[in-house]
């Protein structure tokens, strides 16, 4: 790989550079590996803590009510894209992003360490509590770190962010296969430890290669004036407090929080979305907020279907699917690590289809009805199979259901990340990624709530149902496509 031929100043994109790494910016690798550490991390410990919650005492399960597990993994995975709003205003109002991704890092280790070695539920809330934060602010400013890689106009943009979401799956792969075989052989706790190890790892990586980031990376775009510090400290100490009141009295408990999160989410993507449009923007920028709201709407539906693998896919991994493989049981956790294969193999495809079609490819919108399309066909593929009984759905129909799922996440999630990066406004460039974000937030708490309503003894309705909308969804964004592009500006 060679060096950068100029580097990008504070305030300004980051200068197009010359073919570096699979033709793409050279720093593009190191933050292609520090994803693809904490990504490991996160989903080995994802695959496990849902089952360590919900398993029996004897199986070295903490033995709680199921419907209240899946409300608690819904909840944290909304929490977590929740937490992105937090990570990028402190980026772009106090440390910068790449400090914030740092501390992040440093957090998710020490969420992953709590879990493998507090006992009970009290390692489980200090654990779930620790990386969410840390994922939420380690997601929404590497996203951003990857933006500033890429000058205005340059095409390479969707096909670096295909690349860089190959990462995230590469970990996403080995972080349920070893856990899950961890967990299998020799219990829950050393699991969680073996993903405090691999976030380890992510954090040596960064440490050695975080010099080397464009210095917009480090820049802080929109400084919080110094008077105003105490404001914002007295702000965060009194909403700790009144979390933990909530929790200690009741308010907050495992069977509603997956609904407060829901709450909470579209609260706050109405407050920043009035926010940014109440600021100074141009004409253009203005236009191009107003163009993100249904990308933004779209997203949400999506990540509410496509997040149940981790909740409503978990249970019908353990109850409704065949996983004997010549006579020996397949731990549950690696059906997680189905979808990251086929990442890892069609992301390169996807990349290079963008890369050649240029401005003759799709444009963002009509990515986004038809992957909510094929969303909506994905939990419509499990119909036949209803009521086949314990085990009755053989392992490849869901490998071939999770293919669906592939499709469908490659023609919205990298896509939705670049178009992000391109239709913010330039005082709000890290905020407008924790903004898609929430989407993700929403989407994924969503998926918290409805997986609850899943019961294995009667599944058409859920599928049918859930899978309809999605596809209603899709329709009907792909009716208003043009409108859209027109808002979009220039932007394709």
């Amino acid at each position: 790989m060679s060096s950068p031929t100029t580097s990008s100043t504070p305030g300004s994109p980051a200068p197009a550079e010359g073919p570096t790494f699979l033709g793409q910016p050279r720093m593009l690798a190191n933050l292609f590996s520090v994803e693809l550490w904490e990504r490991f991390s996160y989903y080995g410990m994802q695959a496990v803590v849902l089952l360590y919650m919900y398993f029996s005492v004897t199986d070295g399960g903490l033995g709680g009510d199921q419907t209240a597990a899946v409300g608690i993994i819904g909840a944290y995975g909304g929490g977590v894209y929740l937490s992105t709003i937090l990570g990028a205003w402190v980026a772009d109002r106090l440390l910068g992003s790449e400090r914030v991704l740092f501390v992040s890092a440093v957090m998710i280790m020490l969420g992953h360490i709590s879990l493998a070695v507090l006992p009970g539920w009290v390692g489980v809330a200090v654990g779930l509590i620790l990386v969410a934060i840390g994922s939420g602010g380690l997601k929404a400013n590497a996203t951003s770190i990857v933006g500033t890689l890429y000058a205005p106009g340059d095409e390479r943009r969707d096909a670096g962010f295909s690349i860089f979401y190959m990462g995230i799956n590469i970990g996403a792969l080995f972080g349920p296969l070893l856990t899950g075989l961890v967990r299998d052989t020799v219990g829950f706790h050393w699991a969680f430890g073996l993903a405090a190890v691999g976030m380890a790892f992510g954090l040596v990586q960064y440490g050695l290669t975080r010099k080397n980031l464009p210095a917009e990376a480090g820049h802080v775009p929109n400084p919080l004036p110094r008077n105003r510090y105490g404001l914002a400290g007295g702000i965060a100490v009194v909403a700790v407090v009144l979390i933990v009141i909530a929790v200690l009295t009741g308010l907050i408990n495992p069977d509603n929080l997956a609904n407060l999160v829901v709450a909470a989410t579209i609260i706050a993507a109405i407050a920043y979305f009035a926010v940014i449009l109440s600021s100074r923007l141009t004409t253009t920028e203005r236009r191009r907020v107003y163009a993100f709201i249904p990308i933004f709407l779209a997203s949400a539906v999506f990540w509410s279907l496509y997040q149940q693998q981790f909740s409503m896919l978990t249970i019908y991994s353990d109850e409704r699917m065949n996983r004997n493989l010549f006579g020996w049981e397949m731990p549950i956790e690696w059906v997680q690590s189905i979808n990251p294969v086929y990442i890892i193999v069609l992301s390169g495809v996807f990349a290079a289809m963008w890369t050649r079609l240029g401005t003759r490819q799709p444009s963002t919108p009509a990515k986004f009805t038809v992957s909510l399309i094929i969303m909506g066909l994905a939990f419509w593929a499990f119909l036949p199979f209803v009521g086949t009984g314990q085990g009755g759905t053989p392992l490849l129909v869901v490998a071939g259901i999770l293919l669906l799922f592939t499709i469908a996440e490659l023609l919205l999630s990298p896509v939705g990340l670049s178009v992000t990066t391109k239709l913010a406004p330039e005082r709000f460039r890290t905020q407008m990624v924790a903004l898609f974000f929430l989407s993700v937030a929403l989407g994924t708490s969503m998926a918290g709530v409805l997986a609850g309503y899943y019961d294995p003894a009667n599944e058409a309705p859920y599928f049918g149902i859930i899978g309809g909308v999605c596809v209603v969804a899709g329709i009907l964004l792909g009716l208003v496509v043009k409108p859209i592009r027109k808002l979009m500006s220039g932007v394709h």
